[in-house]
């Protein structure tokens, strides 16, 4: 796995779960950095490019999550996840902070928020690949959080150039969450992502519109790309000093 690419170094000990996210498309807003900053821990700052705020609604596939001492069990490593990110930062160091991660793992929806307090909520849901283009739905118990529509690739494959949107939306290598009182830092490494910009039709978006971030149209983002994926080392929590 590649280094130098790195904006960080990643933490001075063994990572503690491999993973890999698959079969991604991320769709990304341009939001109010004032509609946005409730939902902002204390200790954290909107990240902003170019002045401009941004939230990401992204479904993919979890594939082979295990510990890094475990292999991946059938029915319970691998599974489609739906969720909604915004991008922050910490002392100058950027992560990513998520609204919410929809998730059809009932395991990882009730260990991740008691061991990280990552927002997981159970969602029944799938991820499909049919030649190059990505079908998703997804929705939670009693048909609520609707999130469902379909991308195709336009263009070359590409990787983000220096102070670029796609930079500052992917190459991001760590994750903020407040866990037991305390801000809390989690480091993740992969390489660099390999994307395309792509064509998307969204028939419902209820998931993105749950949350009140002014987006006058949650069927058409501002910005579209997808991804077959990278492989995933992560760290757990660490607490940044107040």
């Amino acid at each position: 796995m590649r280094t130098d690419h790195l904006p960080f170094p990643m933490p001075d000990r063994p990572h503690a779960l491999n993973q890999e996210w698959r079969h991604l498309t991320f769709l990304h807003w341009r939001v109010d950095p004032e509609k946005l900053a409730p939902y902002i821990p204390e200790g954290l700052e909107i990240d902003l490019h170019e002045g401009q705020a941004y939230v990401g609604t992204i479904p993919f596939l979890m594939k082979n999550v295990r510990p890094r001492w475990a292999i991946s069990v059938p029915g319970v490593s691998t599974f489609p996840e739906f969720n909604i990110r915004t991008y922050v930062k910490n002392g100058g160091k950027g992560g990513v902070l998520f609204l919410t991660l929809e998730a059809q793992s009932r395991i990882t929806c009730a260990y991740a928020p008691r061991a990280y307090s990552l927002p997981y909520r159970y969602s029944k849901g799938r991820v499909k690949v049919q030649g190059s283009t990505y079908r998703w739905e997804t929705k939670r118990k009693g048909g609520s959080h609707g999130f469902s529509g379909f991308c195709s690739p336009k263009g070359d494959e590409m990787e983000a150039e220096k102070g670029s949107l796609e930079e500052f939306l992917f190459e991001r290598y760590s994750l903020y969450v407040e866990h037991a009182g305390n801000l809390c830092i989690a480091h993740t490494q992969h390489n660099p992502w390999v994307y395309t910009e792509g064509d998307v039709t969204i028939l419902d978006n209820a998931l993105t519109e749950s949350f009140d971030l002014g987006i006058t149209d949650p069927l058409t983002p501002d910005c579209v790309h997808m991804s077959d994926g990278v492989f995933v080392h992560t760290w757990n929590n660490e607490v940044v000093p107040r």
